[in-house]
């Protein structure tokens, strides 16, 4: 614990030389940043001593829990060893070289090339480029539209920014770039309406089917979307949806990118989303829990029928960054796999943990402001309603979202706001009576919000 004169420093010097992302800063300015400065399991403590349950996994990344030893351990060894070196002019390193093999022994069938990047938005940016390089060396160079979807996240690079759908996202940078374009969420409580979520989810899937017709199939690289939507708000898709979406893909000879940068290393209790969806994409980009959070690290997986093709160019693949493959960072990714397999925590979300996460949070489906709570292994998301029979949604003004948040920061819970949905993604790790700690705490920061919207 730290005293307040520490705390006040730090924020003051925050203040006047940090910019932090996706954030307003006057606002910021105004109350001070949360000093974090230490963690341990599936908690955090602030500088004022303050111990909070982290049910977000720091951002959606610490899967194998903070504190562990054997991490701190392996990037010390390599530091020591070998801290750098890159990946051009024919070379590579140990780590590098073992971390790929590793993946390919865990992805899907048919996935044995990897490329490698230092985020989610690097590696959907390299996707682009490569998307639009592989369609070059297939003689259809035509086939440059992207396709991904409202609600879609994928990343802050040109491209990786261009394929993540939200407005507010775009609109300040002037994008999305050309030749990007959204359609609707398989969305049910939202965008649902009167049908069935079945029902629904073809009539989702149908818009990209004319989203091809109406662009032109020739024209139209892939389509890009996550198994389950993160940052949209934990947006799981009806059974019926990712079927008729490989059929249409199939269809027009699009390829179909998943992105696994959230749903990867075990969170839907699979070691990918695709497996829990039963979807064979041609493409994933992998970070967050690739490493658990311990080092910045991503990687591109190309199935063989794309790696192929670029593997047997004679042009340059002309892309990549000075920290590809960093050997640090791939050192600590290997031992983190192995945890995860050790553990087995690769499947754990869809056992009996799993089972008691969803069983504590559908309880708070009975709370007034609760008007649909859904669950997929360990991720999760409350909606939080005016009307619960109609699925009226509060006006925006109210920040109903915002306020649960800061009651939740309150109460010692990382509790994630997305518009006026609360979403959870905690460590893998989380223990029953930890799930017993975010729901009373979640219960609590819903009951304050309620006040506050009754005062």
């Amino acid at each position: 614990m730290h005293n307040s004169a520490e705390t006040r420093r730090w924020r003051e010097l925050d203040s006047r030389h940090h910019l932090h992302p996706f954030t307003v800063f006057p606002e910021l300015d105004a109350k001070g940043s949360r000093i974090i400065t230490r963690a341990e399991g599936c908690h955090i403590w602030d500088s004022e001593g303050n111990r909070i349950i982290d049910g977000m996994a720091g951002l959606w990344c610490v899967n194998v829990g903070y504190g562990r030893e054997r991490l701190a351990r392996v990037a010390y060894e390599q530091m020591k060893e070998l801290p750098y070196y890159n990946a051009f002019f024919q070379t590579a390193t140990v780590p590098s070289v073992e971390l790929a093999a590793k993946l390919a022994d865990i992805l899907p069938e048919g996935f044995s090339r990897l490329f490698y990047a230092s985020s989610g938005s690097e590696a959907n940016d390299t996707i682009v480029k490569s998307v639009w390089y592989y369609w070059n060396l297939m003689g259809k160079p035509e086939k440059k539209h992207f396709i991904s979807r409202t609600l879609g996240y994928h990343g802050v690079g040109l491209g990786s920014a261009s394929l993540t759908g939200m407005r507010f996202m775009h609109e300040p940078f002037d994008l999305p770039l050309p030749r990007f374009h959204h359609i609707g969420n398989p969305y049910w409580f939202a965008e649902g309406g009167d049908l069935d979520p079945d029902a629904f989810g073809k009539v989702a899937a149908g818009w990209l089917e004319a989203k091809i017709l109406e662009l032109g199939p020739e024209n139209v690289a892939a389509f890009v979307a996550e198994p389950i939507q993160g940052a949209g708000g934990v947006i799981i898709p009806p059974s019926t949806y990712w079927p008729e979406v490989q059929r249409i893909c199939k269809e027009y000879d699009v390829l179909l990118v998943a992105d696994e940068v959230i749903c990867g290393f075990g969170r839907t209790g699979n070691w990918w989303g695709s497996s829990t969806f039963d979807i064979a994409p041609d493409i994933m980009p992998l970070a967050k829990g690739l490493s658990s959070g311990y080092q910045p690290i991503a990687a591109v997986a190309f199935h063989d029928r794309i790696a192929d093709v670029l593997a047997s160019s004679g042009i340059e693949y002309a892309h990549g960054v000075t920290y590809h493959g960093h050997p640090v960072a791939a050192a600590v990714a290997l031992e983190n796999i192995r945890i995860i397999e050790e553990e087995g925590l690769h499947t754990r979300a869809a056992g009996p943990i799993g089972a008691y996460f969803r069983d504590r949070l559908t309880n708070l489906a009975e709370h007034p402001l609760v008007g649909e709570v859904r669950v997929s292994g360990l991720i999760a998301s409350l909606e939080l309603v005016q009307d619960k029979a109609r699925r009226q949604t509060w006006p925006a003004e109210r920040k109903v979202g915002l306020t649960c948040r800061e009651h939740c920061f309150a109460s010692g819970l990382v509790m994630r706001s997305i518009r006026d949905g609360m979403v959870l993604s905690p460590p893998l790790i989380i223990s029953e009576a930890e799930i017993d700690e975010i729901a009373l705490k979640a219960a609590r920061a819903l009951d304050l919000t309620l006040r506050d919207l009754e005062a």
